[in-house]
């Protein structure tokens, strides 16, 4: 111990008094009792009038009475948290008392002291690690460990391979008859399925898309040549325009070309003429007889989608060079066989007519997208109007 010591009063320097000497224990500590209040010190003396003592032979002598024994352990000053004296720091931890987890082997390893409040000791651990240290910690050692593992196999990747082993790996990399053959039957129903969609869109879509078109520029001609004073022939030509189907209800503006050819006719968005062989009917301007015409009900234009809504008494109208024809809508028959030709008949059967005169028929395929029968709407001339006295009034209304 090199603790500071209170100056001794006596005569005797330290190191020449034997702490066994009667009264000097009392002198350092103050006199009285071991754990007494130590007593004021008398009045110094002149240190020249003091005789020296002569020297005594040590010669212990038992305890008195007053004084109990002293434990045999060395003095400790008490601890006191505000005082200023100073003191020696507490050793360092030994390797076996960091083995051991011993409350002091604990707390140098933790930095600091294990005495203290919570807030002490957790504000303490918040400066050593933060918040999160320990969780930290553990993810960068995991972090570390994944990436010593990918760096030991991209090594083993690098590492060259042997020919033996290479025509092995090639060999189980190669795929196996019936992973070809399924491959193969997959990209043939992907391409037919490809194909299929573009071919509904070619027939919905860009089918009506050009025979609009077609059907438009024929009609601008016809309208352009009737202006122009250009006379239409007696005898029309297949596939050639001569006159222009209304129907409001419909909102159907559509031209008429001779003959019912697909790709001539019918395919280019126009409406057919019956006017060749057995199925040949009668002209607008005839004074009896069938007008017959047929049309798509679906794609390349469909002018005759909707004939199926017609009712008793809706206009249809034929338009040519001289004059405008008015029909009105008769009767219909929804469903009939495609050799069934007598509604084509001067006087079709089932029409509701029962003598000749001046008819048309329109003719078109049902159900919907294809052409097993066909639907048929009659209707009867009201009215036959010259170009001269204007349009009709299902034209105008």
């Amino acid at each position: 111990m090199t603790a500071l010591r209170p100056e001794r009063e006596s005569d005797t320097s330290y190191g020449q008094q034997s702490y066994g000497v009667p009264g000097a224990f009392e002198e350092w500590s103050g006199g009285g009792a071991y754990g007494a209040s130590p007593q004021p010190p008398s009045a110094p003396q002149p240190y020249m009038s003091q005789p020296e003592p002569e020297p005594q032979p040590f010669a212990p002598e038992p305890y008195p009475a007053s004084y109990e024994p002293v434990p045999d352990e060395p003095y400790l000053p008490p601890a006191d948290e505000e005082t200023v004296a100073l003191r020696i720091p507490d050793p360092p931890p030994a390797a076996d008392d960091a083995v051991s987890g011993s409350p002091g082997s604990s707390a140098a390893r933790h930095g600091g002291p294990a005495h203290g409040g919570r807030a002490a000791r957790r504000k303490a651990a918040k400066g050593r690690h933060g918040r999160h240290g320990g969780a930290a910690e553990a993810r960068s050692a995991q972090e570390s460990a994944q990436e010593s593992a990918r760096g030991s196999a991209q090594e083993e990747r690098r590492a060259p391979l042997s020919r033996v082993e290479a025509r092995r790996q090639a060999r189980a990399r190669k795929p196996g008859p019936a992973v070809v053959a399924s491959r193969a039957i997959g990209e043939v129903f992907i391409t037919t399925g490809v194909l299929m969609l573009l071919f509904v869109t070619y027939q919905l879509w860009w089918t009506n898309v050009r025979a609009h078109a077609q059907a438009g520029q024929e009609a601008s001609s016809l309208q352009d040549d009737w202006a122009n004073g250009k006379r239409n022939p007696g005898v029309f030509e297949p596939g050639q325009g001569f006159a222009i189907l209304h129907i409001p209800k419909l909102d159907v503006v559509v031209p008429i070309a001779e003959g019912t050819s697909s790709k001539g006719v019918l395919d280019r968005g126009m409406v057919g003429h019956y006017a060749e062989g057995a199925l040949k009917t009668a002209m607008p301007g005839d004074k009896t007889g069938n007008f017959g015409l047929a049309g798509h009900r679906n794609t390349h234009g469909e002018p005759f989608r909707y004939i199926n809504k017609l009712t008793k008494g809706d206009p249809i109208v034929v338009e040519t060079q001289d004059k405008y024809y008015v029909y009105k809508m008769a009767s219909i028959l929804p469903v009939t066989s495609p050799s069934n030709t007598s509604v084509l008949n001067p006087v079709p059967p089932g029409s509701g007519f029962t003598e000749p005169g001046r008819y048309i028929t329109l003719t078109t395929c049902t159900p919907e997208f294809t052409s097993k029968y066909r639907m048929i709407v009659w209707g009867k001339m009201v009215e036959e109007r010259p170009r001269s006295k204007g349009k009709p009034d299902a034209l105008v209304s």
